[in-house]
């Protein structure tokens, strides 16, 4: 596909978007869409399925397939569908997002972290874990099925705001009105949200609660600070009352908008640490794998501990580590060395740790004793000198702790746990 762009076309779009769109969407990997077709298929004809789809964008004769919606399990239970797109259409998306982001991102607030460039979850995690500090009451709220539920014509008054590139604008109104297709070949047509899978869709989502929430928010409470990260939003108050009175604006808000705020992940919290008493029914949240609530800190100028809200690795995430680590079956991979074992869980522990360790660490300690458990039950399995006896597989790994310590991530950190 080379680099020049016909001039008798509709709408002049630049075949260079393309390409840097598919080496986006490449390195994102993803999961095939109702095609079947996955990126390695589609590079076995790269430079005409570029150009395929280059072309029908340039002459406003693209129309999206439908997007395979998948069912996966939430954390806290139930389903939640997921709308796959074509490897073509996430190409196609991406060119759209790569023209509309630069756009929309000044007009973003700086307490907006979800799915933006330059910004993190732990940025998040960060601001919260100082504002709880300094406020005594959270107001913790989850928008219910945001991405099923954003109202198009409202979204598109707000792209037509903001995005003066018609083709662009064109797109997006068919992204948004792509039916789905079931596993079964069964065809939902949609007149609401936009698909959670979609590689536009977290700009769209950010830019409609741009207005539903946060400028509300500045607008109508400017002394109250908040976070949001997607759908997931905190605002901190001096008293429970300004919760309470806020929790009820925020619910009528939400329904203007055909939103609305989920009853039981929704609730107002006391950040009760040392010097904040009382007994209250939510004295914790938890707020992007961290639970925050009030925990024994030391402080490192009197080397004292004290009572101060804080946040830590919470026990939902933690329990989703221990099943990522047990789905391995590393126990029974006695056929593989300590090295294989080292470089199929490595990745997974420098990721969390880098994440979960940022705040309070040491809360991360049960779970590497339970990686570590796993290493002595492998050893068990592998060795016939270790079958009378578990103290000797944890005394092997005690000692190769001191000799070889850069195997595991977490005994590079000095981060090994017990064995026993």
């Amino acid at each position: 596909m080379n680099s020049t762009n016909a001039t008798n076309k509709p709408f002049n779009i630049e075949k260079r978007l393309v390409y840097e769109a598919y080496k986006a969407v490449k390195s994102n990997k993803g999961a095939a869409g109702v095609d079947k077709q996955t990126i390695d298929e589609f590079e076995k004809a790269l430079s005409g399925n570029l150009y395929k789809i280059w072309n029908r964008m340039s002459s406003g004769s693209y129309f999206p397939p439908p997007v395979l919606a998948v069912s996966i399990p939430k954390k806290t239970g139930g389903e939640r569908i997921l709308g796959v797109p074509t490897v073509s259409d996430r190409i196609a998306q991406m060119v759209v997002k790569q023209v509309i982001e630069p756009i929309l991102e000044p007009i973003f607030l700086p307490d907006s972290y979800g799915y933006r460039p330059n910004k993190s979850a732990l940025d998040a995690v960060g601001v919260t874990r100082q504002r709880s500090w300094k406020y005594d009451w959270v107001l913790e709220f989850d928008i219910k099925g945001l991405f099923d539920n954003i109202d198009h014509d409202l979204m598109l008054r707000a792209v037509r705001k903001h995005i003066t590139c018609n083709w662009a604008v064109l797109y997006i109104e068919r992204w948004l009105k792509a039916p789905m297709m079931k596993e079964d070949g069964a065809i939902i047509e949609r007149s609401r949200g936009t698909p959670q899978g979609g590689v536009v869709s977290p700009t769209l989502a950010n830019l409609f609660l741009h207005y539903a929430f946060d400028l509300w928010m500045t607008r109508t409470h400017p002394d109250l600070p908040w976070c949001r990260y997607a759908d997931d939003g905190l605002v901190h108050c001096r008293t429970e009352l300004e919760a309470e009175t806020l929790k009820v604006e925020l619910q009528a808000r939400l329904a203007e908008c055909h939103l609305e705020m989920h009853p039981t992940k929704t609730k107002i919290v006391y950040c009760r640490d040392g010097n904040r008493k009382g007994n209250y029914p939510n004295v914790s949240f938890d707020f992007l794998g961290f639970c925050f609530r009030s925990r024994q800190v030391m402080n490192s100028r009197t080397n004292s501990l004290f009572g101060g809200f804080t946040p830590a690795v919470s026990p939902s995430a933690m329990k989703t580590m221990r099943e990522t680590i047990r789905a391995l079956n590393l126990r029974r991979q006695t056929h593989l060395s300590l090295q294989d074992l080292a470089s199929e869980i490595n990745p997974l522990l420098r990721g969390w740790i880098a994440y979960y360790g940022r705040y309070t660490r040491s809360a991360l300690y049960p779970f590497l004793r339970y990686v570590n458990q796993t290493l002595v039950a492998w050893a068990v399995r592998k060795f016939k000198r270790f079958r009378r006896t578990k103290a000797g597989a944890s005394q092997f790994f005690l000692r190769l702790v001191k000799e070889s310590a850069e195997l595991f991530v977490h005994w590079r950190l000095g981060m090994t746990g017990t064995f026993a």
